[in-house]
């Protein structure tokens, strides 16, 4: 039986799938990271925890963090970061420009490579820099 939770495909496995795939792959890692961290951080009505997490979860936030994880990206990583950041999408959400959701494409392509890959360590490594504040 196939685990779902620990996924482990193969790099040729990972560049079969759409870039698009990917970052829809990235998008559900990327969420689920902000809501246990937001979670873990402490007592907060439902209500505040929905607020926090569209915040960290919206296009122009998700730019913001891709841009803080460039320069920590190895050259494997910063190609799945291209490659959903270059994807053709067809609608750009209010409120974002179209770089802001191409980089925000970027960083959901990349969670979502390294999470089939099973690389928890390197996602969590990536997901506390990307919010830590910046020095």
């Amino acid at each position: 039986m196939e685990n779902y939770f620990e996924m482990k495909l193969s790099w040729q496995q990972i560049d079969a799938i759409s870039n698009l795939g990917l970052a829809h792959m990235g998008d559900g890692v990327w969420e689920l990271l902000c809501r246990s961290y937001l979670c873990a951080k402490g007592e907060k009505t439902v209500g505040q925890l929905h607020h926090d997490t569209i915040a960290m979860v919206k296009a122009p936030a998700q730019a913001e963090y891709a841009d803080r994880l460039l320069p920590l990206l190895t050259e494997q990583e910063a190609a799945y970061y291209r490659r959903g950041k270059n994807s053709h999408v067809h609608a750009v959400p209010k409120g974002a420009t179209p770089q802001q959701y191409a980089k925000a494409t970027g960083l959901e392509a990349l969670f979502g490579a390294l999470y089939l890959a099973g690389e928890k360590k390197r996602l969590n490594e990536l997901f506390q820099a990307a919010i830590s504040p910046p020095l």
